[in-house]
């Protein structure tokens, strides 16, 4: 059984809470306001709790938005990880798990056959980094390649390097799935320039970095986590 339903806030002060902008705030406030009364919270207390909530419920929000603007592909997170089935040893996948390397601007590149896991790992490390308050832009290297390619099309090209240089990590997802030419290296090229020693890019790809000649030689003059094979034990 539930209790009786706490009653509404007076007309006026709801009108205050709508024209400050708590949403939050506002959901929550008649059932903190009558937990207060029948407690006799401190109005700090009230204050406090009511707050936390706007603040709660703000940061939910944004991590919600980040998550559809970065466009995860299938929403993996570490809860469907299985660790001891990767062949990245468990130190480092301990390491990466930190997110440290993100904050010092190192990049991660991880190649293997498709169906290794490749692609679950970094986007679960990417879900982890937005839960981390940090913002993540994901890309397959076609997508990047056709957002370069609009962007230069309409003259918006250093607009659009720099727009998704503002993640804290950059994803560029399966490459050598389809063939890769010339713009495909001129777009992940200008990524990885802008974001070099400011941004940390992620790569994945079923090709070994030694043999993949668009972005080996780019990301081997790159600071990096971990570059290394997966493979299902």
């Amino acid at each position: 059984m539930t209790g009786p339903a706490a009653p509404p806030l007076p007309p006026d002060l709801d009108a205050l809470i709508r024209r400050m902008r708590l949403p939050y705030l506002r959901k929550a406030a008649p059932d903190v306001l009558a937990t207060a009364r029948a407690q006799r919270w401190e109005p700090a207390e009230v204050l406090r709790v009511l707050l936390a909530e706007e603040v709660t419920g703000r940061d939910a929000a944004t991590r919600r938005m980040r998550r559809k603007t970065a466009g995860f592909p299938s929403g993996k997170t570490f809860s469907s990880w299985r660790p001891e089935e990767s062949s990245v040893p468990g130190p480092t996948q301990d390491a990466l798990a930190t997110l440290e390397w993100i904050g010092r601007a190192e990049n991660l590149v991880i190649a293997g056959p498709s169906g290794t896991g490749k692609s679950h790992l970094v986007e679960a490390l990417a879900h982890a980094a937005i839960e981390k308050d940090l913002r993540v832009a994901w890309f397959t290297l076609e997508t990047l390649t056709a957002t370069m390619a609009r962007a230069k099309a309409d003259g918006s090209a250093a607009r659009t390097v720099a727009r998704i240089c503002r993640s804290d990590l950059i994803v560029v997802d399966d490459i050598g799935m389809l063939p890769a030419g010339q713009d495909a290296a001129e777009a992940f090229y200008r990524i990885t320039d802008a974001a070099y020693e400011r941004r940390s890019v992620a790569v994945t790809s079923n090709i070994h970095p030694s043999k993949a000649h668009m972005f080996a030689a780019t990301c081997a003059r790159r600071r990096r986590v971990f570059t290394g094979s997966a493979s299902r034990r």
